[in-house]
């Protein structure tokens, strides 16, 4: 039960970081998505798994 809430609480700080993220940079033109993808990288990685979607993107375009 603890494990569960444990992942359950990763996930939600994932997903309010990813939005944060978002918002502020949209204003530069840079969308990271939220899907069930950058929700899984960014709940099992962290910080550095959102710097490297951010990261990705920049490459990518």
């Amino acid at each position: 039960m603890k494990l569960i809430f444990k992942i359950l609480k990763k996930l939600c700080f994932a997903f309010i970081f990813l939005y944060g993220i978002d918002l502020i940079f949209e204003s530069m033109n840079i969308v990271i998505p939220i899907n069930v993808f950058t929700l899984f990288i960014s709940t099992i990685l962290g910080l550095p798994g959102i710097v490297s979607l951010f990261v990705t993107y920049l490459i990518i375009i």
